[in-house]
């Protein structure tokens, strides 16, 4: 009866250990995955890139995970129910980062959002630097047809062509109730400029109305390319391009991830809870004199962040604080459940 008794008070330790052990092995729940795509230096406390003010605010002291396949050296950073990755830059590379993110069982993103945040280039004549974007609707630069100018038979200015056999993966509309919900939220924020970049603008574009405004809120297309692109000739292509995939807002940024971001996630049956928050630090047309061959191959590699660099005249770090302040103000609605 005693060896009864023993057995049956082992077999009950044994079952809560392994009820322990089972709760301690659960995913752990994310409401909220923030995708930057650079970090220029730490993560605190010096200039900010694209991942450190939230970093600051919401995963300062978070536990950090190593992700199988995932960008190398960078972690994911964990704290109650908020995540955040350094995807790396381009298609290829932050498409594969967020698909290791999200087939990592450690962790559940059944109902999580996911935004991406980072800078861009932004559209001449609807934009001006330090302006912060919601997208509503992504689109591929490289998909379709490109041909180069001077083998063009007619006087077109466009050099992009449409090829419909790509169209499930060359433009994705973002879920338009959650970045109205959005917008709505963060629309009258007040943004920041510098008087270098007033000054650039207005300089440049000679004083136009659209050029000296103050940055604001604005909705918009996000072009996506893997070729960091300039120019007249090329701004007509993302606007055509964006008008043939019926977008419903115009083109206004350009960047290097977005759309492929959102295949991704359309793969993880994730796509209605994307969100897209941008800032431009830099115009999609030459400024100060600069061509092709002077920014890139006399100049070379391209900082922005540098508050010498031309291209940028200064917005940079103002530019990131105008994009923390308009997506912690969603991050913070969507967890308490203010928008869904």
């Amino acid at each position: 009866m005693l060896f009864i008794r023993k057995i049956m008070i082992m077999l009950a330790v044994l079952g809560m250990v392994a009820a322990l052990s089972s709760c301690g092995s659960s995913p752990k729940k994310i409401k909220v995955l923030i995708l930057p795509k650079f970090e220029i230096g730490e993560m605190k406390d010096d200039m900010p890139g694209e991942a450190q003010l939230y970093y600051e605010q919401y995963l300062d002291g978070a536990e950090e995970y190593e992700i199988p396949g995932g960008y190398k050296d960078n972690k994911l950073y964990v704290k109650d129910d908020v995540a955040l990755y350094v995807t790396g830059e381009s298609k290829v590379g932050s498409a594969l980062s967020l698909a290791a993110i999200l087939n990592d069982e450690r962790f559940d993103y059944k109902d999580a959002y996911v935004i991406s945040t980072g800078c861009a280039g932004s559209a001449v004549e609807t934009s001006v630097m330090g302006d912060v974007f919601i997208v509503t609707a992504t689109v591929d630069y490289d998909l379709g047809h490109h041909a180069d100018s001077r083998d063009l038979s007619g006087d077109d200015e466009t050099t992009w062509f449409h090829d419909g056999n790509w169209d499930d993966i060359s433009f994705k509309i973002l879920n338009q109730d959650l970045t109205d919900q959005a917008y709505n939220l963060v629309r009258d924020t007040e943004l920041e400029t510098t008087p270098k970049t007033r000054m650039a603008m207005q300089k440049e574009f000679e004083n136009a109305e659209w050029a000296g405004r103050d940055p604001k809120v604005v909705k918009g297309t996000a072009v996506t390319g893997d070729n960091y692109w300039k120019g007249y000739y090329d701004e007509a292509n993302a606007r055509l391009i964006s008008e043939t995939y019926q977008c419903p807002d115009p083109y206004a940024v350009t960047e290097m991830e977005d759309n492929a971001l959102a295949v991704a996630l359309e793969r993880f049956d994730m796509l209605d809870r994307f969100l897209v928050i941008r800032c431009s630090v830099d115009m999609d047309v030459f400024m100060n004199g600069m061509t092709p061959e002077k920014l890139w191959k006399e100049q070379g590699d391209t900082d922005l962040s540098d508050e010498e660099n031309e291209e940028s005249a200064g917005i940079f770090e103002t530019a990131m604080y105008n994009n923390f302040k308009v997506g912690r103000q969603v991050i913070d609605a969507l967890r308490s459940g203010e928008i869904r």
